[in-house]
């Protein structure tokens, strides 16, 4: 069994910056795909950035030049460093991954719980 958890939202100034983290528990070998996601009230859930095993990167325009995705295998935790933030990016942030999980191929895909970013105007 693999669980994500998020951490590191919080009430943020505009300008300001936070640092989500996304920590996987259990038996795994490495992570092939990761992701930030992000769900505005009111709004479909989006693609902030991602992350490939081989360290490829692709961002959505609209974090492009503010944002840096970044995944550690050893410690199994992912991070999405949010600069220059800005009130439109008031939204529940969540990580999805997919990892290796055995040698066989085996792979296990799935959502963290999500956390909370506002940034005030």
């Amino acid at each position: 069994q693999v669980t994500l958890v998020e951490s590191g939202g919080g009430l943020v100034q505009s300008g300001g910056s936070l640092r989500l983290s996304c920590s996987a528990s259990g038996s795994i070998i490495r992570f092939n795909d990761m992701g930030w996601y992000r769900q505005a009230p009111g709004k479909q859930r989006e693609l902030v950035a991602e992350i490939t095993k081989d360290g490829t990167t692709n961002y959505a325009d609209f974090v492009k030049g503010r944002f840096t995705i970044s995944a550690d295998n050893a410690e199994k935790t992912m991070y999405l460093q949010m600069n220059s933030l800005k009130p439109d990016d008031t939204a529940v942030y969540s990580c999805n991954a997919e990892f290796l999980i055995d040698s066989d191929g085996t792979t296990w895909w799935g959502w963290g719980q999500g956390t909370q970013v506002t940034v005030s105007s």
